[in-house]
């Protein structure tokens, strides 16, 4: 697996206990995302290292670059329909340009100038964002808020081939894993994720990304 990891128990101690955080492992040159299908969907993907066979270019869909937040909503791989789990490897630049076109999917009072300016935001922009409640292994809400980012139209179409870097199916680390997602989570290791900053400050801003633990 190329994914880095790292014992959770490790992880969780420096990780921001509250907040709007972004929790991701990336490089210089790419961030991961990760994603849960049926088996010939995620399969099809890993196998080629691009989205096509039963994947839909007409609905949207939802990359989350929290593996934990990930395993929330898959059931660690056991829900049906998500029983495959791919780390997609995106290019650090088109990461940053899905954020800079994310709008919220819920109005958010003082970002725009009213709803019907925030309804106009989000009939013209392909990228939808959402902080819910992060959680841990067991599932347990955390007060800390984790990002998801839906994708459409041209957002989709280049994700699903011009934006990638590799998938890899990791449903094999998903399924030991699982196994120890239960505290004291002595044994439980995840990929190894650091805070990920926003570099346009404007950009921050507007998602309601809360200040780095050091800032």
């Amino acid at each position: 697996m190329d994914l880095t990891t790292e014992p959770y128990t490790t992880q969780s101690a420096r990780w921001p206990q509250s907040g709007r955080h972004i929790l991701a492992q990336f490089d210089a040159e790419s961030v991961i995302v990760y994603q849960a299908y049926r088996p010939e969907i995620g399969r099809f993907a890993a196998r080629h290292g691009a989205f096509g066979g039963g994947f839909s270019l007409n609905r949207m869909s939802w990359i989350k670059p929290n593996f934990l937040w990930m395993m929330y909503r898959s059931g660690w791989g056991t829900k049906e329909g998500q029983e495959v789990t791919l780390a997609v490897r995106l290019r650090r630049s088109a990461f940053d340009e899905i954020l800079r076109r994310a709008v919220h999917s819920t109005f958010i009072p003082g970002l725009h100038e009213g709803e019907d300016a925030w309804r106009r935001a989000v009939a013209g922009s392909d990228v939808r964002l959402q902080w819910d409640p992060d959680h841990g292994p067991s599932g347990a809400p955390l007060e800390r808020r984790a990002i998801q980012l839906g994708l459409r139209g041209d957002a989709l179409a280049r994700y699903a081939r011009d934006w990638l870097l590799g998938i890899e199916d990791i449903s094999d680390f998903v399924a030991e894993q699982r196994a120890h997602a239960s505290a004291p989570y002595a044994n439980l290791a995840t990929p190894r994720e650091e805070v990920y900053e926003v570099a346009d400050r404007d950009v921050a801003a507007r998602l309601g990304v809360s200040p780095a633990p050091d800032d």
